[in-house]
């Protein structure tokens, strides 16, 4: 009897420990699979403050991520910005959007600056003739070159233009997806991303209504659970900066809204 109680026991101290090895093991995986999106905004969607003002609202906004657009940070500024940035501890992850021709000069400023104050992504507008500049500095300065779409009527209003665009570059050179602009130039969001792949650096999100015009995010019509759950697929690194256009004078609150609806979805999409 005594025999039969030990082997009792063993068996069933051996089956507890299976079970929490198991438990332990499917744990670690869940969190495995669980993204860590980041967060920012575009500095244009606060351009009627100064930088440091700016600065400040993103940090009361609880972002820790930063894109500034150039109006608002000028190069020659870098020096200052960075002390302001740092103090307010916000990440300048990207900038743009950045003009770029074939002037080899003017564009390693603009290298040499991204590189100065941490910046991860250009966004861009280049000239057709200078992709082959471009795929020398991406490559010497380990700094992405992300094409901005912007809209029907620009160089490069939806995704197939930047797909066409960058066949046979770098691969540091891809795309900023600006969702709303996409949607105006025709594009379907969710295949978008299926379109560029893992080429895709960064995006400008924002919604639309039924008339393309922009709104807060989540009250527009735009997939954006889809977009999200489609760039997951693709292991996005890059930034989701949350570009709010509306409401120039006072745009905090709708800025508030469209966080805590991107919030959301990825505390659903994981």
């Amino acid at each position: 009897m005594a025999k039969t109680r030990r082997e009792f026991l063993k068996q069933t101290a051996g089956t507890l420990l299976t079970a929490v090895s198991v438990g332990w093991a499917q744990q670690k995986k869940e969190e495995k699979r669980k993204t860590e999106w980041k967060l920012g905004l575009q500095s244009y969607s606060l351009r009627t403050m100064p930088f440091d003002k700016a600065v400040v609202t993103v940090k009361q906004l609880g972002v820790t991520y930063l894109e500034a657009f150039p109006g608002h940070l000028p190069i020659e500024r870098s020096s200052e910005a960075k002390k302001i940035l740092d103090e307010n501890e916000i990440k300048l992850i990207a900038y743009g959007v950045v003009y770029m021709g074939r002037n080899e000069d003017a564009l390693r400023r603009v290298f040499d600056f991204a590189k100065a104050m941490g910046i991860e992504v250009l966004t861009a507008d280049p000239a057709p003739d200078s992709f082959d500049l471009l795929d020398k500095l991406v490559e010497e300065y380990g700094i992405y070159v992300a094409i901005h779409n912007h809209g029907p009527g620009s160089r490069y209003p939806g995704v197939d233009s930047v797909v066409k665009a960058i066949q046979g570059h770098h691969e540091k050179i891809g795309l900023c997806y600006d969702t709303g602009h996409g949607a105006r130039a025709g594009d379907d969001i969710v295949e978008a991303v299926r379109k560029i792949g893992k080429r895709i650096y960064g995006v400008h999100l924002k919604d639309v209504n039924e008339q393309k015009r922009d709104v807060a995010i989540g009250t527009g019509i735009l997939d954006i659970r889809g977009f999200v759950k489609a760039l997951k697929e693709v292991s996005f690194k890059g930034a989701f900066v949350l570009e709010y256009e509306l409401e120039p004078q006072d745009p905090v609150p709708g800025i508030k809204k469209s966080l805590e609806f991107v919030k959301q979805v990825f505390a659903e999409v994981g």
